[in-house]
């Protein structure tokens, strides 16, 4: 069964950085393509940053120059770096992912994580 569990969320001030975790478990064999997406409270959910195949990465306006993603293929796992965060960063982050289950004949998995919570004080 695969699974996608997020990891290093917490309150921070502004100006600090975060690492975001978006680790595959299961009989996964790397990343086809991943977004992270956001929700603050009251809003709707919104695309933060995405890597696809390839990996070519592009970032919303109002993270472009502060996230950067990242993936470590031997460990299943995806990063969203986060510097110079700033109140407005608030929000719960998810990883939306779509992960190699068959090594042959290159079947996916596309399932979300569970989010982190990321509190950004001024």
């Amino acid at each position: 069964q695969v699974q996608l569990v997020e990891s290093g969320g917490g309150l921070v001030q502004s100006g600090e950085s975060l690492r975001l975790s978006c680790a595959a478990s299961g009989r996964v064999f790397g990343f086809y393509a991943i977004d992270w997406y956001r929700q603050a409270p009251g809003k709707q959910r919104e695309l933060v940053a995405s890597s696809a195949y390839g990996g070519s990465t592009t970032y919303a306006d109002f993270v472009k120059g502060r996230f950067a993603i990242s993936k470590d293929e031997a460990r299943n796992t995806a990063y969203l770096q986060m510097n110079d965060l700033n109140p407005e960063d608030t929000a719960v982050y998810f990883c939306n992912a779509d992960v190699y289950i068959d090594r042959d004949d290159g079947s996916t998995w596309s399932g979300w994580g569970q989010g982190t919570q990321v509190t950004v004080s001024s």
